[in-house]
């Protein structure tokens, strides 16, 4: 009797299982194309093919959890392409190395994700938001290689002012998130690209970065 009662458990995890990644792969491409708060759960669940309009709530709980839901699934793996990334560090005194890591990591994924892809946009439109930018900034402060990147990249510029290493990893991260986003609309509309890959674009990024951080600091 056991067994019995277990297959149709079986099934029925798969099916939940099944029902939330569409319900994710549909978020996150609403979201990307249009903004987070202009998709309401019901939009979402309707074009995800559900016939119970509250399937988002069951399967997530609110517009936030999906939201967090949706992070989640890719820097997971986004983080495990930037651990690869710093164990291959040849020179740690190289800024180049640790900003490499940093692109690198993302540019790589959207490189193996194929085509279309939606996180690039749907993270520039998080980004946009004060209230879900606390959640995409709170998910990069739980990763461990994270923050050895940043103390990297800190332990290379050792005389550079406190505000002003503020302000240039502020201006890192904007660029990072805009120009990404900004390549994968251009793929996705069919508009050319200056560069002819992701790996091409991480090289490009990296280059305008490292050049961001290593610029003179005018003092008056």
């Amino acid at each position: 009797m056991a067994s019995t009662d277990r297959a149709p458990r079986t099934v029925r995890a798969e099916r939940a299982g099944a029902t939330r990644e569409v319900i994710l792969a549909t978020a996150e491409r609403l979201f990307a194309e249009h903004g987070v708060f202009a998709i309401s759960n019901r939009q979402v669940s309707e074009a995800a093919g559900q016939g119970n309009n509250a399937a988002v709530g069951y399967h997530f709980g609110t517009k936030t959890d999906l939201v967090r839901a949706i992070i989640r699934k890719h820097t997971q793996q986004i983080e495990r392409l930037r651990e690869q990334l710093v164990a291959e560090i040849s020179d740690p005194n190289d800024v180049r190395e640790w900003v490499a890591c940093l692109v690198r990591s993302s540019t790589e994924y959207f490189e193996s994700a194929g085509s279309p892809t939606w996180f690039a946009r749907f993270g520039a439109q998080v980004m946009t938001d004060p209230g879900l930018r606390e959640i995409m900034t709170a998910n990069s402060l739980t990763s461990p290689t994270l923050q050895r990147i940043i103390d990297g990249l800190n332990a290379c510029l050792p005389d550079l002012p406190d505000e002003v290493r503020l302000e240039r990893a502020d201006m890192a991260r904007q660029l990072m998130v805009h120009m990404l986003a900004e390549r994968e609309r251009a793929i996705a509309e069919g508009i050319p690209t200056p560069r002819a890959s992701w790996r091409d674009a991480g090289t490009g990024l990296i280059d305008a970065i490292v050049g961001m951080w290593l610029a003179p600091v005018t003092t008056t």
